[in-house]
């Protein structure tokens, strides 16, 4: 009977291992399975859409303390701003629902902790940061091009739409203005600029568009022109941070895709260490900042990356380990090996601090 009950036993932990080799393997497919919604978009039963006269409803304002003051040794946050940015964070939702609503507490939370502190306070040495909450979209919409993921996409693009105008009617009162976004966010900032800023008179305040890890082409910015030196403004920079050996896992398309008959499109890519649109390889960078959960404050590390602009991606060697949690490394399998997507802010935190630093007081001066 022993024998039989340790046959057992052994069987169970084969079986199991099988089952865990076989979903790291598979890691990426299995998300995106388990996150698919799996019934059709109804536009009669979506969350509640968002009051942003609520403070609630934004995960960063100016006039109050929270994740966008985030402090990191040796970069000062201004303490008169004379320009705004307006935050679009990544996707932090993982429900199975198209879109998220703004009532979940665990969403935000991750969006505060995730996105807004990592990410949205690079920018709080140069500008006012001001970060709308919105029902964002399934993971699966942007990965997968479907008509029911479009409309998901779109309802999270009027919110945001719709924040902006608030924003622009109570806040911004005639001052320029960043637009900074990464992942999901850029997607929906690109909209935000193509219908609302580039068309009118918003242009003229626009300092630049830091529209990052999302699929941002040259032929979807229409006459925006890409940033091509460290102080142009009115301009737009993006990139997608990949390793030379990575692995093909989840990866961003168009959501609506283009004609299929459409000539291929080029993905924007600025190379963050040179602030130019080349494939000159660049060695060094400001610093690299990594967040961990005990609340310390980081310290860049100087010289961590090279990076090189290559048929519309940013080619990265890092120069050490990146330190990610266990969380973190399972998000970095699903998205494939050397797909530094999650990391895109913090492997040049330093030199976007500097970086926007530079375009304000650029645009400034040519106001004077």
């Amino acid at each position: 009977m022993k024998k039989f009950v340790r046959r057992l036993a052994l069987g169970f932990a084969v079986l199991l291992l099988a089952l865990l080799v076989v979903g790291w393997i598979w890691l990426g497919d299995i998300v995106l399975a388990v996150a698919a919604p799996g019934v059709p978009f109804d536009p009669g039963n979506t969350p509640p859409v968002p009051n942003y006269a609520d403070p609630a409803a934004w995960t960063a304002r100016p006039e109050r303390v929270d994740a966008a003051d985030a402090a990191v040794q040796g970069l000062a946050a201004s303490e008169a701003p004379a320009v705004d940015v307006f935050y679009l964070h990544p996707t932090s939702f993982l429900g199975a629902a198209w879109n998220a609503g703004l009532d979940d507490v665990a969403v935000n939370e991750a969006t505060d902790a995730g996105s807004t502190r990592i990410q949205a306070s690079a920018f709080n040495g140069c500008c006012a940061v001001y970060g709308p909450r919105y029902r964002q979209a399934n993971m699966t919409a942007f990965t997968t091009a479907s008509a029911d993921g479009a409309r998901a996409i779109g309802l999270a693009g009027d919110d945001v739409i719709a924040a902006f105008r608030h924003y622009l009617e109570h806040d911004n009162r005639g001052r320029p203005f960043i637009v900074a976004a990464h992942s999901q966010g850029s997607v929906i900032g690109l909209r935000l600029l193509r219908e609302v800023v580039a068309p009118g008179p918003l242009r003229q305040q626009l300092v630049a568009a830091y529209l990052i890890g999302g699929p941002i082409t040259v032929e979807a910015l229409g006459d925006l022109p890409v940033c091509d030196s460290p102080t142009a403004t009115g301009c737009v920079v993006a990139w997608n941070a990949r390793s030379p050996e990575f692995t093909r896992g989840i990866e961003f398309v168009e959501n609506p895709p283009p004609p299929a008959d459409a000539p291929p499109r080029t993905r924007v890519c600025v190379n963050p260490l040179t602030w130019r649109a080349d494939a000159a390889r660049a060695e060094g960078g400001i610093g690299a900042v990594f967040w961990d959960s005990s609340g310390a404050t980081p310290t860049p590390t100087p010289g961590f990356v090279t990076a090189q602009c290559a048929a519309g991606t940013l080619l990265v060697e890092v120069r050490g380990s990146v330190p990610r949690d266990f969380m973190s490394r399972l998000l970095d399998r699903a998205l494939g090996a050397g797909n530094y997507h999650a990391i895109e802010y913090g492997l040049f935190y330093a030199d976007l601090h500097a970086n926007a630093k530079a375009r304000v007081e650029a645009f400034l001066a040519r106001r004077e």
